[in-house]
């Protein structure tokens, strides 16, 4: 029987030697465990051998301290074995969720196991003897192998309970483990009670339960690992062992027994695992809700905080506008043209630009004072001061935003609208005035007036009405003459939109084109606008009026990718030159993105079109825009023109500055906004052959402006455009830099060679082929 017993045990060296195996292949958690494992398995199994080698070789005939001494170190060999198994059974990815779970379920596997000894003890094993004379009190070797039992069925039930989804691969590494413990008993009951039987079924145990475990490790599904520490339901189970406990005392006391020391045993280790339980679910509830509360502080902060700029969002605003003690004005801000970066550049380029405006406002706040992105590109500032203060602040700030955006691809310049409220409704007042800044044509500062919610109201009745403006025939278009200098003879005109309502009267179009801009209704107006302008130019050429006419292009028009063709289906159909039609563009609409809108002018230019560049010198200006631009016109601004008579002496030289520069470029250059004598006299001395403004006459109807052309029944002649000729070398590296035109002009005239070869001829220029600008609202 030993002998079978021997051969038994030796059949679960191939599962140790797998669980080594798996240990290897494995990483982290599951290398431990599978390497646990097969420690605790190779540990069981060479105290189970050892045990029945010396049993075997001493035989039957040794006193009976022998065997209980042989029985103690073979018990403590397999209990430390089988306590090894325990550990790697606990740390299998999958059975807790955490240490502090994996020592939660040792805890309540110690109350499911004190509960099993003590009835099993109590209310069977000592009332029936049924182990003979091999018991605790007999052979204290029996002792631990019993423990671990009972501590394996109570580490079983709770794994079953608890242990992580798919739990079944945990459960049957738990229950082989089990058995592997049975088996220890087993032998060390019958090494107690030198029984073959009992030597032989302990030898089969233990290889079944090894193989056992082995099997679930090889079939075990992949586990899925959580993080965290999650609270974990139920718990019911912890009422049974208590239960067991009262049932087995009732029953005990009934009899009129005394607790024996085991009885005892087993009712301290059960108390000693429920107190450390509740005292582990007591540190779990303290941890979970500082756990809660720094999540709530975290998540309230982030409700109040824009994550692209870090700013505060408009409820932290809101929250910031009731906390506040002190007297507050709130300044709002609107980033001008952002949404035709997002368009052109991509959204990616368009968070860095916001998130820039967002790092320039916290550079620029003093302390108390709040910033917050309210969404989109409306940014506020919230300040502790009176509206003075707060309207310098704005100012500071409209300076700071206008500065250039450096991102990848070249600069973007950007405006910025500011409007600034000290009293009343903040956020609503803010609001309006910033509205107001916008409808003014933008880049300002507006504080809150009384009217305001007026003109709120008349901008949404424009919206509304402007729908149906054109269907309802109350759009027309007047046309501003463009003169040749010095004769002063009409050579073109400019078509301007004009707005009359049966109920609101003429509505001015700076009042309603940024109404058409922001409303989306600028594409289709500018649809409109185009046709009836080719269509009177056709009309004027059939009588006989050999005239250009230019219209102005709204920023939106010319980023319609298909703007090019519908150009040239309406010039086909109406069966005008396309030389004969100039299609202008602002400087700050082409500062918003050069390489975009290079490829859209280009793709117009193809059409046989002129582009002219309008408001030179009002903002931004660049000689290198004007070398990489297709340009055919430039239109010096009409703040320069008006500025020589009241800057006699510094003024004037500007615009003679601006027009050598046109022409040393190759392009024909056109003054606006000349309105007396003196200031046609100052560029027609600085050589420029274009003029337009009120000293030649305002918008008028087509009918008007025809009648000026019969009084002139033949044009001026019309000689072949000059080619743009390429400047000479020593004039490139004055091109290539970047001056800045606006008001003032300064430093320009030093990068300008002085030699009298630089103003271009002019004289034998064809007029008729220049084009000017096509502007929906300006006149």
């Amino acid at each position: 029987m030993e002998l079978a017993g021997l051969a038994g045990l030796l059949a679960a060296v191939p599962a140790v030697a797998y669980l080594g195996r798996s240990g290897r292949r494995h990483t982290g958690a599951a290398r431990r465990a599978h390497l646990l494992l097969a420690a605790g398995g190779a540990v069981a199994t060479a105290a189970a051998l050892a045990g029945l080698v010396t049993a075997l070789l001493a035989g039957h005939d040794g006193a009976p301290g022998h065997s209980r001494t042989l029985a103690t170190a073979v018990a403590v060999g397999m209990g430390l074995g089988t306590l090894t198994l325990l550990a790697g059974t606990v740390a299998l990815p999958g059975s807790a969720r955490s240490p502090a779970a994996a020592v939660r379920h040792v805890l309540d596997g110690l109350v499911i196991a004190a509960a099993v000894w003590f009835v099993g003890w109590v209310l069977i094993s000592r009332p029936a003897r049924i182990l003979g004379d091999a018991t605790p009190n007999r052979c204290l070797a029996i002792l631990l192998p019993a423990v671990l039992l009972v501590l394996g069925l109570g580490l079983t039930a709770v794994l079953a309970l608890h242990a992580h989804r798919p739990r079944r691969h945990t459960v049957r590494v738990a229950a082989g483990v089990t058995v592997v413990a049975a088996a220890a008993n087993v032998l060390a009951i019958g090494i107690c009670r030198e029984h073959d039987g009992y030597t032989l079924a302990s030898g089969l145990l233990l290889t079944a339960g090894l193989a056992y475990v082995a099997w679930a490790v090889r079939a075990a599904d992949r586990p899925v690992e959580v993080s965290g520490d999650v609270l974990e339901r139920g718990g019911a189970y912890a009422v049974v062992p208590m239960l067991a406990m009262i049932a087995a005392l009732g029953y005990h006391l009934a009899r009129g027994g005394t607790m024996d020391v085991f009885g005892y045993l087993g009712c301290t280790v059960e108390g000693l695992a429920l107190v450390s339980r509740q005292y582990l679910a007591l540190g779990d509830v303290r941890r979970y809700t500082l756990r809660l509360r720094q999540s709530e502080a975290h998540f309230r902060e982030l409700a109040h905080t824009d994550p692209l700029t870090g700013l505060a969002n408009r409820r932290g605003l809101q929250r910031a506008l009731r906390e506040s003690d002190r007297p507050a004005a709130l300044i709002g801000i609107d980033m001008d043209g952002f949404k035709t970066v997002n368009d052109l550049r991509g959204h990616d380029v368009g968070d860095r630009v916001l998130a820039e405006v967002g790092a320039r406002l916290r550079r620029n706040l003093l302390a108390g004072d709040v910033a917050a992105r309210l969404g989109g590109d409306e940014f506020a500032v919230l300040m502790h001061g009176d509206a003075d203060e707060a309207v310098l602040a704005a100012h500071r700030l409209l300076a700071v935003l206008g500065e250039p955006y450096e991102v990848d691809g070249g600069s973007i310049f950007l405006s910025a609208s500011l409007g600034v409220a000290a009293t009343g409704e903040l956020l609503h007042d803010a609001d309006l005035a910033l509205r107001y800044a916008k409808q003014r044509g933008k880049n300002r500062v507006e504080r809150y007036q009384q009217g305001y919610d007026e003109l709120l109201r008349r901008r949404g009745t424009l919206t509304g009405e402007l729908r149906h403006a054109i269907d309802r025939h109350q759009l027309h278009l007047v046309f501003q003459p463009v003169v040749a200098l010095p004769s002063m003879r009409p050579v073109g005109a400019e078509a301007l939109l004009r707005w009359t309502h049966p109920e609101l009267g003429r509505v001015a179009p700076v009042e309603f084109i940024p109404v058409a801009e922001e409303s989306g209704l600028i594409n289709r107006i500018g649809a409109w606008v185009l046709e009836q302008s080719v269509k009177q130019l056709a009309e004027w050429r059939s009588k006989g009026h050999d005239v250009w006419l230019s219209v102005n292009l709204s920023p939106k028009e010319l980023h319609n990718s298909d703007y090019a063709a519908q150009v040239a289906d309406v010039l086909a159909e109406y069966g005008v030159p396309p030389q004969r039609l100039v299609l202008e563009v602002t400087e700050h609409a082409v500062a918003t993105d050069m390489e975009e809108l290079v490829g859209r002018l280009a793709e117009l230019r193809e059409t046989g079109v002129r582009i002219a560049l309008d408001d030179f010198g009002a903002g931004y200006s660049s000689l290198t825009q004007l070398r990489t631009l297709p340009v055919d016109i430039l239109k010096i601004d009409h703040a320069l023109v008006a500025e020589p008579e009241s800057r006699t002496g510094t003024a004037a030289p500007l615009v003679d500055v601006v027009v050598r520069l046109g022409h040393r470029l190759g392009l024909e250059v056109l003054a606006e906004g000349i309105g007396t004598p003196a200031q046609r006299e100052i560029v027609e001395e600085a050589g420029c052959r274009l003029g337009q403004g009120s000293l030649f006459g305002w918008g008028v109807p087509a009918e008007h402006f025809e009648s000026r052309l019969l009084s002139l029944r033949s044009p001026a002649p019309r000689p072949a455009p000059a080619p743009r000729s390429s400047p000479p070398q020593n004039d490139a590296p004055a091109r290539s830099q970047v001056v800045q035109l606006g008001p003032g002009m300064r430093q320009v005239r030093a990068l300008l060679p002085s030699d009298p070869d630089f103003v271009a001829a002019t004289s034998d220029q064809n007029v008729g082929s220049v084009d000017s600008g096509r502007e929906i609202g300006q006149g």
